[in-house]
C-alpha cells in the first residue's frame, strides 16, 4: 500500500523527489502521512478537495483486498 501511496502522489505533484510517506500501524487500520512540498499541496487537495476524496476512495480499496482499512493524511 505504501508503494501505491507513493507512486499516485509522484505522478500528481511538480516535485516528485520531496514526496515522502510514512506509514503507522494502529490496532486494525494503517496511517499513511504523506509530505509534499508545501507548492504541491493544492495539487494533491485539487478543487474542493476531489483529488485528496479520490486519492483516498483508491487507497481504501487496496487496502480492503487486504483486509485492512487505511487512512491518508496529507502535510504541506
Amino acid at each position: 500500500m505504501k508503494d501505491f501511496v507513493e507512486y499516485v502522489a509522484k505522478h500528481l505533484v511538480d516535485k516528485p523527489e520531496l514526496v515522502v510517506v510514512e506509514q503507522e500501524e494502529k490496532e486494525d487500520k494503517t496511517i499513511f502521512k504523506l509530505k509534499v512540498d508545501q507548492k504541491d499541496v493544492g495539487k494533491l487537495i485539487g478543487k474542493k478537495g476531489r483529488t485528496a476524496s479520490s486519492f483516498r476512495v483508491l487507497l481504501r480499496a487496496v487496502a480492503a483486498k487486504e483486509g485492512r482499512k487505511a487512512v491518508l493524511d496529507i502535510i504541506g
